[in-house]
């Protein structure tokens, strides 16, 4: 695990994906926030930091949590508060935070409603929560080389577990829809590839703006029109009001 976040930190910035994935989740941040500048909000699993340092610092008090070492000492770098924990004993008060992420970890935990219901927990009344992760069992590989996925989502299970955790789903949807038929072919091509990981590799500079903006026209669509297909799901949702 150390090795391949090792990795993320070369290529997150830059990488048409990650860039893609920003402007998935960037939006809904914006939203939730609605102007304000205050929030207390915790990234589960925040792997390098780069996530809440980019994503969540700009509207308040950032802080994550991640089982690697690898991801503690990157994200303090990032200037982000992180503890050592995991995501099966998370160590925070009841009702912290405003807004509580989860980035693409759901996938390699055992119990994924006990894990939601504990996120649940963490988040005031009122509060938000974003989630995504990984979907469609025919894009089985890559990253589960080294990261063992237990599960992949369908957007009815990724709304299942929210609404048993007691959150209102406002919008859930599948992201990189676009590049779909082209994950399938490159996971049926390099299933059981050695080495380096592939997925990680920055395609030359025109391929790669070329798809950041493919990614970004989706980005739009999808706020409005949900994808029915695509590698990972989001989900959005709120803890109701006392």
């Amino acid at each position: 695990m150390d090795d391949l976040l090792e990795l993320t930190s070369r290529v997150e910035a830059t990488h048409f994906w990650f860039r893609g994935f920003r402007q998935f989740v960037a939006p809904a941040i914006e939203r939730i926030a609605a102007g304000g500048r205050n929030l207390t909000m915790l990234d589960c699993g925040c792997g390098t930091g780069y996530n809440a340092a980019t994503l969540l610092a700009p509207y308040g008090h950032a802080f994550g949590f991640d089982l690697t070492p690898a991801g503690l000492t990157f994200a303090r770098r990032a200037g982000i508060p992180v503890v050592r924990a995991d995501m099966h004993a998370i160590p925070f008060a009841t009702g912290q935070f405003d807004l509580a992420t989860s980035f693409d970890v759901l996938q390699y935990v055992e119990d994924d409603y006990k894990v939601m219901g504990d996120i649940a927990r963490l988040i005031k009344p009122g509060g938000s929560v974003i989630v995504t992760a990984s979907a469609m069992n025919v894009l089985r590989g890559g990253h589960a080389g080294t990261w063992p996925e237990v599960r992949r989502y369908s957007t009815g299970r990724l709304r299942s577990i929210l609404e048993t955790a007691g959150l209102r789903v406002e919008h859930v949807t599948h992201l990189f829809a676009a590049l779909f038929p082209a994950l399938v072919l490159a996971r049926a091509i390099n299933r059981g590839a050695t080495g380096d990981d592939w997925e990680m590799n920055i395609p030359a500079a025109p391929v790669n703006e070329a798809l950041t903006m493919v990614l970004a026209l989706e980005a739009v669509v999808s706020r409005y029109i949900p994808m029915p297909f695509g590698s990972s799901v989001l989900a959005v949702a709120t803890k109701p009001s006392r």
